[in-house]
């Protein structure tokens, strides 16, 4: 299983917003801090918003913040709000477009439910807080990444 790019972009850009939960920050300076196309950031950002885990603000000085406090963002409801399908393999699928022949008594189908469930639960039980701890180590790095200390708090 591997995530898609926008629910580890989408992942990125909480952690760098949680690091500067204390400023608002520009989709620039995030697809700067992690080498990604700011025309596709600027789309996650978007998703982030309309899901409530970020606000933005548009103007001279607009930027993007937490919506809420960090502890309260949790993983797994981040994961399921990014990543839509959880379609591992083709018997997960409703209806027609489940052509396996043995989808019924086939036991491959129920150890995968279980190993997705299980994966679910343990993103659970974090929240973006937990990302963070390392919260100085992190800084360092992301300000590298620019060339600035934008990313120090």
């Amino acid at each position: 299983m591997q995530l898609t790019r926008y629910s580890d972009y989408s992942l990125r850009a909480l952690i760098y917003l949680g690091l500067n939960a204390d400023r608002r920050c520009t989709v620039r300076e995030i697809a700067d801090a992690y080498g990604i196309s700011e025309n596709h950031l600027m789309k996650i950002v978007h998703g982030l918003g309309r899901a409530g885990y970020v606000t933005t603000t548009r103007g001279r000085n607009g930027g993007i913040r937490l919506a809420m406090p960090a502890g309260e963002i949790g993983l797994g409801e981040v994961f399921r709000a990014t990543e839509g399908n959880f379609d591992l393999v083709e018997c997960f699928a409703a209806g027609e477009r489940n052509t396996c022949p043995i989808a019924g008594p086939c036991v491959l189908t129920h150890v995968l439910e279980t190993a997705l469930q299980a994966f679910l639960d343990v993103l659970d039980r974090h929240t973006l807080e937990d990302l963070l701890k390392p919260r100085n180590a992190l800084q360092r790095i992301l300000a590298a990444q620019t060339g600035t200390a934008a990313a120090e708090g």
